[in-house]
């Protein structure tokens, strides 16, 4: 009865060890800054919010040339099949989104060889459906990137001003620690120096005493 009692209390934690573990996602925002002749990767990542759902997604993308005043159907990929509907970028566009799944939460694509025409505003839209046990659920979200593209990569002055910011408290760090060094060599050489001189002050203190009780025995005799 006791061992029973001990196998079902035991149950729920070897359930507990056995749930598969879950990557997690972070949605960051796409670069906007192309190089001419260059790849050039558009960004483009839609969460799911429950994870523990099953879903099927699939993604499509939109361009609007900097001269144009429309969207025009640029890419899609479903159930893992891409297709290029634009062919200005034919043989030029690659996928980099999520694999082996339906669930997609990456979208992003690469742009082989970006040219000067292929500046613009890209529009990412993801298309999911959540299946629960009863029911579907269908939800929508897209993300725009404005790209230009450059002849040779330029640093926009934030990142200039972080590096230098680096730089300087990597700098700054190592000065501390010398002063600290020094400091605790100091300290350290000072009490070993008072040490010595309170030690030879009891020898010479204690020195005396020791001949004092020859000297009177001789005296005596």
């Amino acid at each position: 009865m006791r061992a029973h009692w001990l196998r079902a209390m035991l149950r729920p934690q070897w359930k507990l060890q056995a749930s598969p573990c879950r990557g997690a996602c972070v949605e960051v925002d796409s670069n906007t800054e192309a190089v001419a002749n260059e790849a050039f990767t558009l960004g483009c990542i839609s969460c799911k919010m429950r994870g523990e759902v099953p879903a099927t997604a699939y993604v499509e993308w939109f361009f609007k040339a900097s001269d144009a005043d429309n969207f025009t159907n640029l890419y899609s990929y479903v159930k893992g099949k891409p297709a290029i509907s634009d062919p200005r970028f034919f043989d030029r566009l690659k996928w980099n989104g999520s694999n082996h799944t339906e669930d997609l939460q990456d979208g992003s694509i690469v742009i082989l060889n970006v040219t000067f025409n292929d500046t613009g505003t890209y529009k990412c839209i993801f298309k999911r459906t959540l299946k629960y046990s009863n029911f579907e659920f269908q939800t929508s979200s897209n993300k725009t990137v404005v790209v230009k593209v450059v002849p040779k990569f330029t640093r926009g002055l934030a990142s200039i001003l972080s590096e230098v910011m680096m730089y300087v408290s990597i700098v700054g760090l190592q000065v501390w620690l010398v002063i600290e060094m020094v400091y605790c060599y100091r300290k350290i050489s000072a009490a070993g120096e008072e040490a010595l001189r309170e030690s030879a002050a009891e020898y010479l203190a204690v020195a005396p005493e020791s001949k004092d009780p020859v000297a009177g025995v001789q005296v005596a005799e």
